[in-house]
């Protein structure tokens, strides 16, 4: 990224990092582009780290420590994601905000309304970063590739699958919903745009 001019710094002079789930991208990129947040740095993590969530405290105390001093401020861009909290207590420790929620499916929908759907336990959530990687973060790690009678196994208690949309793309539509077909499931599109993402990244970006 080019070096940030003066009318483009934070408070200290220094821009602002954004470190974030690699999963979260285009959308960080898209928001930072439509509000011309020019003093936001972003920096990605691996989203495989998905993956192995245990991991994910870790590699955001290693990024932070790593990069803090070269910014004004450091906001991390992961829920909970599976870390059963460990994520929070760490950014706790190291001083930095993190965006609330229990993963990206509940603050893309806002996670007062995401919380309100409690009768949802039957529903498999995608996002766009997700449609476009079903196979490499769905069907290949749960071994669907390999094993294909595991699905009626691992999605015996499922019904719908639920794409979360950023944006309006149909050829995004057509993949979730062939993504549905691919796991037996129902299929329902609710457009989300970026939900609480937006205001904290808004916040992020005040200097």
């Amino acid at each position: 990224m080019p070096e940030p001019t003066t009318e483009t710094r934070g408070r200290t002079g220094k821009p602002v990092l954004l470190l974030a789930c690699g999963a979260l991208a285009r959308e960080v990129l898209a928001l930072v582009e439509m509000n011309g947040w020019t003093h936001l740095d972003l920096h990605c993590l691996p989203a495989k780290l998905h993956l192995e969530p245990a991991r994910i405290p870790d590699a955001v105390e290693e990024a932070v420590t790593r990069m803090r001093d070269a910014y004004d401020r450091v906001y991390v861009l992961y829920a909970d994601c599976g870390t059963g909290g460990l994520l929070q207590a760490r950014c706790d420790a190291l001083g930095v905000e993190m965006i609330a929620g229990p993963h990206c499916y509940s603050f893309f929908e806002g996670n007062a309304t995401f919380a309100a759907h409690d009768d949802e336990i039957t529903s498999f959530y995608l996002t766009d970063f997700l449609v476009r990687q079903f196979d490499a973060f769905v069907w290949k790690p749960m071994g669907l590739d390999r094993h294909p009678q595991l699905r009626d196994q691992i999605f015996a208690h499922y019904e719908t699958l639920v794409y979360l949309a950023q944006t309006d793309d149909p050829a995004l539509d057509g993949a979730a919903e062939e993504a549905a077909a691919r796991l037996g499931l129902a299929y329902e599109r609710r457009s989300t745009g970026y939900g609480d993402l937006a205001p904290f990244m808004a916040r992020a970006a005040q200097m």
